[in-house]
Parts: structure tokens; C-alpha cells; sequence
């Protein structure tokens, strides 16, 4: 895997050009879905944040929702205990109202009516945000944690992968019981394939990528 050295900033006027590249005709714009993949220590909302400035500098509204804010309550991810890594990796996202909630309104044809965070995992309450309305040829960029094999229908796709040793040394110590879940992830989903862009990351300071290269599986 060859990969470039650049900075967060410009791997996201990158991935705006890209976007603009791949946009709807005039007058029969619909939605972009960007997904950018990775575990919490790769902190993937600096590039969603860097891509949603970049889209809006081109007059593209852009709505930001992280994975976080679609928790299961703790009574279904702490069904089998609050370290079971089978649970992480299957049951602790609601993908169900994902697609309800994001990526359906986003289909051709949709509402735009997006909602951009349903469960508050640190009240265990919903969030009980507003609806957020997005026009079309807006972009909804969803970022966080086993995002890809999922089939969700993302136009555009970064995995930012850690080396096992970046991801221990830079995981917190109450989460190092997930390092299982994600070297399975890798594994078993293999994200790098799904993506359209992969990202190494080990240092945040000095990131390098792929470019866009399309998935490989």
C-alpha cells in the first residue's frame, strides 16, 4: 500500500473536490453520505470536521453526525456484561435507526429531515435534538468506530487505520478491553477493501493516505 504524506486540511479539500466532482446534475441534485471509518482513538471527527469546512467554503451544506450519538441504551450493550467484546462489535451501535434516521431521509426522493444524534450514552436518555434540514445536494459525513460492512450506502468512504501499537498506546485505559474488537474488525470486515480512502495514522501530527482509490472488495 503506497501512501502520500499530507495534512488533514488538504486530504479534505480532496475529498470536498471529489464530491463536487461526483455531484448530481443541476435541478436533479440529491444527497452525498461520506463515512469516515475508524476505532475512537483515531479521532475521526478532526476530518469530518475539516471536510465539513471545506464543503461549506464551496457553498455545500454539510451536516456532521457521529456514530457515538447512536448508542444502544446500556440495557441492550450491557447485556452480556460492560466488557464483551462480541457486543461491542455487533450490539452496542443501533445501525437500525442509522438507516432510519440518516440515511433513508438521504435516499432520492428523501426528506432531508435528518436526525443527527438519537442517545445520549453518558445520561442514558435520548438526546431529543431537533431534526436538522438538509437540501439537497447537501452532505451528511457520519464518522466513527465499525462503520464499513455494513452496506450502508456511503458515496464516499475513509478508513483511518492505527497500527495495534498506535491503537494501544493512544486508546484510553478504560477502553483497552475493545482492542480485541477491533483487531477482529480488521480481521474479519477488513475496512481497508470497503473504503475508498485509507489513511495511516499512527502519528496524528503527520498523517498520510492512499488517495482515492475506490474499494477493493
Amino acid at each position: 500500500m503506497q501512501l502520500e504524506a499530507i495534512t488533514w486540511q488538504r486530504m479534505a479539500e480532496r475529498l470536498a473536490g471529489h464530491l463536487d466532482e461526483h455531484r448530481s446534475p443541476a435541478g436533479e441534485e440529491t444527497w452525498q453520505r461520506v463515512g469516515i471509518d475508524g476505532a475512537p482513538a483515531a479521532d475521526t471527527g478532526v476530518l469530518a470536521g475539516h471536510l465539513a469546512d471545506a464543503l461549506r467554503l464551496r457553498s455545500r451544506p454539510a451536516l456532521v453526525v457521529a456514530a457515538e450519538g447512536f448508542l444502544r441504551p446500556a440495557s441492550l450493550r450491557f447485556e452480556f456484561g460492560r466488557e464483551d467484546v462480541d457486543s461491542y462489535l455487533g450490539g452496542w451501535y443501533d445501525t437500525s435507526a442509522l438507516w432510519r434516521e440518516v440515511f433513508a431521509p438521504t435516499d432520492p426522493g428523501g426528506t432531508g429531515r435528518v436526525l443527527p444524534d438519537l442517545w445520549d450514552p453518558a445520561t442514558d436518555r435520548a438526546t431529543r435534538s431537533p431534526y436538522a434540514e438538509l437540501p439537497p445536494g447537501g452532505v451528511v459525513i457520519v464518522h466513527g468506530p465499525l462503520l464499513l460492512g455494513h452496506w450502508f450506502p456511503f458515496d464516499l468512504s475513509v478508513h483511518i487505520r492505527l497500527s495495534p501499537g498506535a491503537l494501544a498506546r493512544r486508546t484510553e485505559e478504560s477502553a483497552r478491553w475493545t482492542l480485541p474488537a477491533f483487531a477482529r474488525y480488521e480481521a474479519e470486515t477488513d475496512p481497508a477493501a470497503w473504503a475508498d480512502a485509507v489513511v495511516r495514522a499512527d502519528d496524528p501530527r503527520h498523517p498520510a493516505w492512499t488517495g482515492l482509490t475506490g474499494p477493493t472488495g
